[in-house]
């Protein structure tokens, strides 16, 4: 077989994909953009309900299919279209300077809250107030590598589709279910009623984490909220929560960022989960 031909950076394909670096057009068409070896991988992988490949299109270059052979062919089988494009298209619609090479036009992924509270979580994660796609999808990375069940963005924080959120999670968006849109309210309460114990993150909390954890107190089905890089969490947010848990600072460190916050305190629930079994 031949070459494949270039896409054109006119191409309809192109100016759709394009359009979803704006977080309307990704409402609007239920489609996002996934970049990088890593997270095309994951995407190939990935089936939503029903078993329909979250993958639809497949944009790469000559030297990225050569490369990464083995993900355009997993690509190709499951019924993906796949585009050879130049350096400079992926560039533009990617609207990164260094492209990796394989870019991803993928379906919508988020659950139904209500799919995560039949499933009776562990541990989850809550984005109430986070602006930062960065450290959204960096939070997401950490809960993955934590083995949270679930992730919930509520409508407060930041588009869990936004470029850079996808970047950050590494691939971590495509391995649990992730909430969007739900109240902070509604996050909490629902998740209570699923016999999860709530705990807000905070800096000025009146808990300490290591007091939590010499109590065996964190043994049980936790949620962790957490809040704006600058500013943290509402006092109503906090109020909503069982507990105000602060992470201690032992050196001379004015603070934590958000996404570290996250993982020392993710970790110390998985890990207590592990000694302490919930019975």
């Amino acid at each position: 077989m031949g070459t494949p031909e270039l896409i054109s950076p006119r191409s309809p394909r192109v100016t759709a994909a394009r359009r979803l670096a704006k977080r309307a057009f990704r409402g609007k068409e239920r489609r996002f953009i996934a970049e990088g070896p890593q997270a095309v991988r994951e995407a190939v992988a990935h089936r939503g309900e029903g078993g329909e490949p979250t993958l639809t299109e497949l944009f790469t270059t000559a030297e990225a299919a050569e490369r990464y052979a083995d993900i355009v062919d997993a690509a190709r089988a499951t019924g993906a279209r796949v585009h050879y494009a130049a350096d400079g298209v992926l560039a533009d619609v990617s609207q990164t300077v260094t492209p990796q090479g394989l870019l991803g036009v993928c379906r919508f992924l988020d659950s139904p809250f209500e799919d995560i509270l039949r499933a009776r979580p562990r541990l989850v994660a809550v984005l109430a107030h986070v602006r930062d796609p960065g450290n959204a999808g960096t939070v997401l990375r950490c809960a993955d590598a934590a083995g949270a069940d679930a992730v919930v963005l509520t409508d407060a924080s930041v588009d869990l589709y936004n470029p850079k959120s996808v970047r950050a999670s590494v691939g971590s968006l495509f391995h649990l279910p992730v909430v969007v849109g739900v109240p902070v309210e509604d996050a909490v309460q629902g998740l209570r009623e699923a016999g999860v114990r709530v705990l807000a993150a905070d800096g000025a909390g009146e808990n300490d984490l290591d007091d939590e954890l010499d109590a065996g107190t964190m043994g049980g089905p936790t949620a962790w909220i957490f809040g704006n890089e600058a500013w943290g969490l509402p006092a109503g947010t906090r109020d909503l929560a069982d507990a105000v848990v602060r992470v201690p600072i032992h050196g001379k460190a004015e603070s934590l960022n958000l996404a570290t916050a996250a993982a020392v305190c993710l970790y110390a629930s998985a890990r207590a989960q592990r000694v302490r079994p919930a019975r």
